[in-house]
């Protein structure tokens, strides 16, 4: 069973920026996370935002519980400061060596409704796993990082090694070549990005795929894989970015 992607093959999946969108952009690419108003006043400027739209959604963005506030500076909150780790961890995954052996972890827990099922369906996703079927889910076990502890009650942990080629299931579980087609159409679609507000636009759609990509040992993807290409533009803008702030 495929992950599910939201673009069809080499199609750029663009949403239009809000001053949320912008100002969050901004602090999940900052560290620490946080910008004094007058920081965050300057830096959206170039994308067309202005103070008094700013500071309406900053207020907006507190009373939601994106953003923190102290004084006059403002971090992210909690439940972002998540999705922030989500998203280096997505430029920056740790790898080690792949032994040939895979992760599967095995839903036991019955009785649980919609919700509930769909949360922990997102929640494997989100550690880049994929679902052979229904409640088993694999992948290759090489990414740095633990299960979280609070999966026990719910699941099972193992470490298994398939009799199939490795190659073919991953080719089963995850759509590559469709998120192969997508990056190359983000890198091509960036070179020629040259205002500030379509770079960000450009950018935000390049970490969402960042996210979905599987990160598989190199002796499962296909020849030419553009992740690492990938991973360096967005290194790159980044850097653009953060020396544009002055940090």
């Amino acid at each position: 069973m495929h992950m599910n992607v939201s673009e069809q093959p080499g199609e750029v999946d663009l949403r239009p920026l809000s001053a949320r969108s912008v100002v969050l952009s901004l602090l999940l690419g900052t560290h620490p996370p946080e910008l004094p108003v007058r920081d965050l006043v300057r830096a959206v400027e170039p994308f067309g935002v202005g103070g008094s739209t700013l500071r309406a959604a900053l207020s907006r963005m507190v009373a939601a519980g994106d953003l923190r506030r102290t004084d006059a500076v403002y971090r992210l909150s909690d439940r972002l400061l998540a999705r922030q780790r989500r998203q280096d961890e997505s430029v920056d995954a740790r790898t080690r060596a792949w032994s040939g052996n895979w992760e599967m972890v095995v839903i036991t827990a019955t009785g649980r409704g919609p919700a509930e099922r769909a949360d922990l369906r997102h929640r494997l996703t989100a550690l880049r796993m994929a679902e052979l079927r229904e409640g088993v889910w694999l992948r290759p076990a090489n990414l740095i990082r633990p299960l979280p502890d609070d999966l026990d009650p719910v699941a099972e942990s193992y470490t298994s090694r398939p009799d199939h080629p490795a190659r073919e299931l991953a080719a089963r579980l995850w759509p590559l070549d469709t998120w192969s087609a997508t990056a190359r159409a983000l890198l091509a679609h960036i070179a020629g990005a040259h205002h500030p507000a379509d770079r960000l636009t450009a950018f935000a759609a390049v970490v969402r795929h960042l996210l979905a990509d599987p990160v598989l040992p190199p002796e499962l993807l296909p020849a030419d894989w553009p992740g690492a290409a990938l991973r360096a533009a967005y290194a790159e803008y980044q850097r653009e970015i953060v020396g544009s702030m002055g940090h």
